[in-house]
């Protein structure tokens, strides 16, 4: 592709935050020396990367599990600790002091080295997570904290196998996936640490060491004669450049998260490095879907490497399968890109169901393990994460979970009964989960009434009505229905309008109707208002939710 036809195809898909503040960033992705890619049917271009389909085996899985684990779980005290413990008052920043001591002589490098993952048993939690009925598992591969957790030759020094576990941690994981049978993924997050980070670059604005810069600029020279000798803080933290717009705002770096809104712009060899490392995950560890944690593609609209990464990863797969069997996730999509990878909803949901799969997000927890939930003991329950995923499923989706995962690298007792439960119902309730489709509508009940609009990335999770027995969600495969009745009815009876006597819904005549779990077959009855169904003397262990086979 020559540098006009490139301009052109970027040109086309150059959103308007690429106008006014970033336009010379924007710009750059056109001086830039060449683009690479692998050979093959898809090339750097959204225009290109449109011809996506989603792989069969990907619809069929529906549920995922995610490992979101790094040295930012060593404190136990919730997500973004590498960020918020430079943000003076914060709690994360209180909690660092006491813990730790401040941020400017132990920062975030310090905590890396104190994660040493000494209880981490990838074969026995992907075993467990197996028995729970997921199909995928994704593991963190690095987040917004600059961290790989592999072996990289790019971020050679701060990296799992050099640092902290000394150990490589995606091969780990893996390894055990493998092992399981389960598909494996990736989570990239780090194309966010040059601005991300910069809360590193402050200093106290008041008490005692007022002034004093936190640890955000250290250099290689700063090190000698500390445990860190040798090492360039520099590799990790990026912040080798003046500051964002706004940036002492603590809530800056959300709204800069689409590179605009006077977003600091990364360099091109920040970004070429970036490009570097996640060629060498894919290229060493062989991930099926890799999830970005970006709006569309890591460092759009400033760089082209997003879209080089996709049709790397495309590619490749085509390379390995004969077909293309890699699955990308990407988050706020227009109705384009949405046709170039799978949009993803962090913690949140479609009110409808979707043309194309999409995938929902969600953890138990914190994002990154935080111990006081679990002393609260305000985890998800595992009805409520059933719920969510039949819900997701009845609308084209699938669901991915993360069970956070202790600094040593195990999951408390909390976490472990949760799976568990879930394991259980899914051997109960999973064969209206699996390679289904959705029906000809989601659902019915009051839960399906006033929906709360999607923002941004999603986040309208628990913001809908609770469920009733009157909430039923839908999905099909082959000549079956099935209907998963969200909460259980006390007199025993489930009405269902939408096969009422005559609807257009139903194009034959129901033949049966089972219980998944024992089989046993019900009796039913038609009227104007409702199919009923008389369930009464068959309550199920878990009768939460639970779900009927219609034939």
């Amino acid at each position: 592709m020559n540098r006009r036809d490139l301009i052109k195809q970027l040109a086309i898909g150059v959103p308007a935050l690429a106008l006014g503040k970033n336009l010379n960033a924007a710009q750059n992705i056109f001086n830039a020396p060449g683009i690479g890619y692998l050979p093959g049917p898809f090339k750097p271009t959204w225009e290109s990367l449109s011809a996506y389909k989603t792989p069969d085996w990907f619809r069929n899985a529906k549920f995922g599990i995610w490992a979101h684990w790094g040295p930012q779980c060593e404190p136990e005290y919730g997500d973004w600790y590498a960020q918020e413990m430079y943000m003076e008052g914060s709690k994360k920043y209180k909690y660092h002091l006491e813990k730790y001591g401040h941020p400017s002589k132990f920062g975030f490098k310090d905590v890396i080295n104190e994660w040493k993952a000494d209880q981490w048993n990838p074969e026995e939690l992907l075993s467990l997570y197996k028995k729970a009925g997921a199909k995928y598992f994704m593991a963190l591969a690095n987040h917004h904290d600059n961290f790989d957790l592999y072996k990289s030759t790019y971020q050679k020094k701060w990296n799992s196998t050099q640092i902290g576990p000394k150990k490589d941690i995606i091969k780990g994981w893996e390894k055990a996936a493998r092992a399981n049978g389960m598909y494996f993924g990736v989570s990239v997050h780090a194309a966010h640490a040059w601005t991300w980070l910069e809360t590193a670059q402050r200093a106290d604005l008041k008490g005692d060491l007022a002034g004093v810069p936190y640890d955000g600029k250290l250099t290689a020279a700063d090190g000698k004669g500390k445990w860190w000798d040798g090492l360039n803080p520099q590799d990790l933290y990026a912040q080798n450049h003046p500051l964002s717009e706004d940036s002492q705002d603590n809530d800056a770096s959300g709204k800069q998260w689409d590179w605009g809104n006077g977003a600091a712009i990364p360099s091109k060899a920040y970004c070429e490095k970036f490009y570097n490392r996640t060629v060498e995950l894919i290229d060493n560890y062989g991930p099926d879907l890799i999830y970005f944690d970006d709006t569309a593609l890591p460092l759009w609209p400033v760089s082209d490497v997003g879209l080089r990464l996709a049709s790397y990863m495309y590619n490749k797969s085509i390379q390995k399968n004969n077909e293309l069997e890699a699955v990308i996730f990407g988050k706020i999509l227009d109705k384009q890109q949405r046709k170039c990878m799978v949009w993803d909803i962090e913690r949140g949901h479609s009110n409808e169901i979707e043309p194309l799969p999409w995938q929902a997000d969600t953890c138990i927890g914190s994002w990154h393990y935080d111990r006081t939930i679990y002393n609260k003991k305000s985890y998800k329950s595992a009805k409520t994460v059933v719920q969510i995923m039949a819900d997701v499923v009845s609308k084209n989706g699938n669901f991915l979970l993360s069970i956070p995962v202790r600094g040593n690298g195990s999951i408390d007792e909390l976490e472990r009964a949760i799976v568990e439960e879930v394991g259980e119902w899914m051997q109960a309730n999973s064969d209206a989960i699996y390679d289904t489709r959705p029906w000809k509508v989601f659902g019915e009940g009051p839960s399906t009434e006033n929906n709360q609009a999607l923002k941004d990335q999603g986040f309208n999770e628990g913001k809908s009505k609770p469920f009733t027995p009157e909430d039923i969600r839908f999905t099909t495969k082959g000549n079956a229905i099935y209907a998963v009745v969200m909460a259980w009815p006390e007199n025993g009876i489930v009405q269902i309008k939408s096969m009422k006597q005559g609807s257009s819904y139903l194009e034959k005549a129901i033949s049966s109707i089972g219980l998944l779990g024992t089989g046993q077959n019900l009796s039913f009855k038609q009227n104007e208002n409702y199919l009923e169904i008389d369930i009464k003397d068959y309550k199920p262990k878990l009768a939460y939710t639970f779900a009927l086979k219609i034939v």
